[in-house]
């Protein structure tokens, strides 16, 4: 099963990309989709469209996992996020129907780490653990991504507990 991670952001987008085999994962690839902040809005959005595309027509991912949306504080920068993470639904949608499955960012620590309140650090020691990989995974957005990823692969065997509805 290949699996196709992403952390939704406009700026830029985490992606990581995963074969699961059994229990093992092999890592494919694993980015970023940057945006120039020049840019408008909606040529913004548009290139998070084609970034998405490229990946599952390079892939073909089986599902993919993408983080559920979570605001603290930057309220104007979580409705930019929120608008790139529509597009990206809209496009994994239309390429690969109703395979989308999310996950809070506290379920994906829990899943790598076992604490809910794990560190950026450490939840990057964690996913270069179970990927076997030389180096940590960066930047932030591609070890998020790849994170998901995982999660999605560790969890949701036989579940649409976490599909989106």
């Amino acid at each position: 099963m290949i699996i196709l991670g992403i952390d939704p952001g406009l700026a830029t987008m985490g992606y990581g990309v995963l074969e699961k085999k059994g229990k093992d994962f092999i890592c494919l690839d694993y980015g970023v989709v940057s945006t120039p902040k020049g840019d408008s809005l909606p040529v913004r959005l548009q290139k998070v469209e084609e970034g998405v595309k490229a990946l599952i027509e390079t892939y073909h991912p089986d599902e993919v996992g993408i983080e559920e949306l979570f605001f603290t504080k930057n309220i104007t920068n979580g409705i930019a996020v929120a608008e790139a993470r529509g597009v990206i639904l809209l496009t994994c949608l239309r390429m690969l129907g109703e395979k989308v499955y999310e996950y809070t960012p506290n379920q994906i620590k829990q899943a790598i780490t076992g604490y809910g309140g794990a560190k950026k650090p450490q939840m990057q020691d964690m996913v270069q653990f179970y990927l076997g990989l030389q180096k940590r995974p960066t930047p932030d957005d591609a070890a998020d991504a790849l994170a998901i990823a995982l999660t999605h692969g560790m969890t949701s065997q036989g579940t649409n507990q976490f599909k989106i509805k």
